[in-house]
């Protein structure tokens, strides 16, 4: 059996926290001396570039198109989590004649490519991907070891879980979970509960409240099978993981 090393985190909703739980689950693994890389798969919202400081050029738009000779870690971005391993992030940053381009079959066929270079250069990748309705978004989950839709606790959130899994059905990809954001939603593999610390500034959040770590390590298990929760804990957070992963 494969071990799992790549997952596309898709967004069922805008709104729907999947940025966020992308940079806390990789920075999570990285607690547990994992090196992770993020690749930006929202290319019109951008919302990764906000947890990056630096220099973006080539941005993950660039890759595909401009700068699609150039390899993988001319566009990688480390960020400082002060953790046992590595969190190097690629975000779009890119105006919009340029991810207009990144958007085409051919730039997400460019895309598959760039993810298989992170697999081989990383223990963990992670795609933060935008609704199922571009092409990037469906190289990720075509080539991703697992596909997590981010779902908020919603009534919109519950409606968008069956629509997306047909869609992704539709283009040959499995969802392998449902993880919930702001709350429990009953189909979710992984709840993810509301935090205080919502803001960019404060990531990653887990540090600071016990049950978002439990959550996270929660993700971790659902995804890739492993056991991250000895790294995060924190005041009884080992005790207490099993309340955000569904059996």
């Amino acid at each position: 059996m494969t071990v799992p090393t790549t997952a596309a985190l898709v967004g069922a909703t805008g709104g729907a926290g999947a940025t966020r739980l992308t940079f806390e689950l990789a920075t999570a693994l990285a607690a547990d001396g994992r090196d992770v890389a993020i690749l930006d798969a929202a290319f019109a919202t951008q919302g990764l570039s906000d947890y990056v400081a630096g220099d973006l050029s080539p941005d993950a738009a660039a890759l595909l198109t401009d700068a699609a000779d150039e390899p993988l870690g001319a566009g990688l971005v480390d960020i400082e989590t002060d953790t046992d391993g590595r969190v190097a992030a690629c975000p779009a940053d890119a105006p919009f004649e340029r991810f207009a381009r990144a958007m085409t079959t051919g730039a997400a066929q460019a895309f598959e490519g760039r993810i298989e270079d992170a697999a081989n250069d990383f223990d963990h990748v992670l795609v933060d991907a935008p609704l199922l309705a571009s092409n990037p978004t469906v190289a990720a989950a075509t080539t991703c070891d697992r596909v997590a839709l981010v779902a908020p606790a919603t009534g919109r959130g519950a409606d968008a879980i069956g629509r997306l899994t047909a869609r992704a059905a539709d283009v040959g990809a499995d969802v392998d979970a449902v993880i919930s954001t702001f709350g429990a939603l009953d189909d979710a593999d992984a709840v993810v509960p509301e935090t205080e610390s919502g803001r960019v500034a404060d990531a990653p959040a887990w540090r600071d409240d016990a049950d978002l770590a439990a959550s996270v390590a929660g993700v971790a298990s659902v995804l890739f099978d492993v056991d991250v929760s000895e790294a995060l804990d924190s005041g009884g957070v080992l005790s207490s993981v099993g309340e955000f992963v569904r059996n």
